[in-house]
């Protein structure tokens, strides 16, 4: 097998402007086709609803991947970088052997089911089946359904509390990484209250809310 010469730094800079210029070049014919739309005049012939059923043709790449959740990997790569997988696995100990997921391939599995739009734990067998997120993750496989509750189960509030201080103290170190001006800046907090309808519209203070309620 011959290998590939590895791209030089003005061959990566090509790639990635050929790949905005593309970007660019697809956003001004979106432009384009928006412009056209609306520049259409409004005493034109009814022509029906504008979302037409028009004939689509799949195909299946042979060599391309795509994936619905492309920063999945970036916000892994994340992970891995401040040192939460490492933490995890070294302070958690909820397993006693690992066959063959460890404690940060669980927390980290149920924590990425949400990012992707996942709303139950029943979600990430549809993760778990997807070739483009296993690869993405750099993983061969992930616990299935089944098993990432059965993972759920041994936390009682001590692991719970002890998770939020891996968390935390992980969260320390990133801040740290920050110039040190960066902490002198005044932190802003805003506080929203819960809007609650009431019949004292003669009350004294009182008023109109956003929605028109007392």
């Amino acid at each position: 097998m011959v290998a590939k010469p590895k791209r030089t730094t003005r061959e990566s800079f090509q790639v990635k402007r050929k790949i905005r210029q593309n970007l660019e070049a697809r956003k001004l014919k979106v432009l384009a086709r928006l412009e056209a739309a609306l520049d259409r005049p409004t005493d034109a012939e009814d022509m029906g609803p504008v979302m037409s059923a028009r004939r689509i043709q799949y195909e299946l790449a042979t060599k391309t991947q795509a994936i619905a959740h492309g920063g999945i990997g970036a916000v892994h790569m994340l992970a891995r970088k401040v040192g939460l997988p490492q933490r995890i696995d070294a302070e958690l100990q909820l397993l006693k052997q690992h066959r063959p997921y460890h404690d940060s391939d669980h927390i980290l599995n149920i924590a990425y089911n949400p990012l992707c739009g996942g709303r139950v734990l029943d979600d990430i067998e549809l993760r778990r089946n997807d070739e483009s997120f296993l690869n993405a993750i750099g993983a061969e496989a992930i616990p299935d359904p089944t098993t990432a509750g059965d993972f759920c189960r041994r936390f009682d509030r001590d692991a719970v509390e002890r998770l939020m201080g891996i968390i935390n103290e992980v969260r320390v170190g990133v801040w740290k990484q920050q110039e040190p001006g960066f902490l002198k800046e005044t932190a802003r907090i805003d506080a929203d209250g819960t809007i609650v309808p009431t019949s004292g519209e003669c009350k004294e203070g009182m008023a109109l809310s956003y929605n028109g309620e007392w």
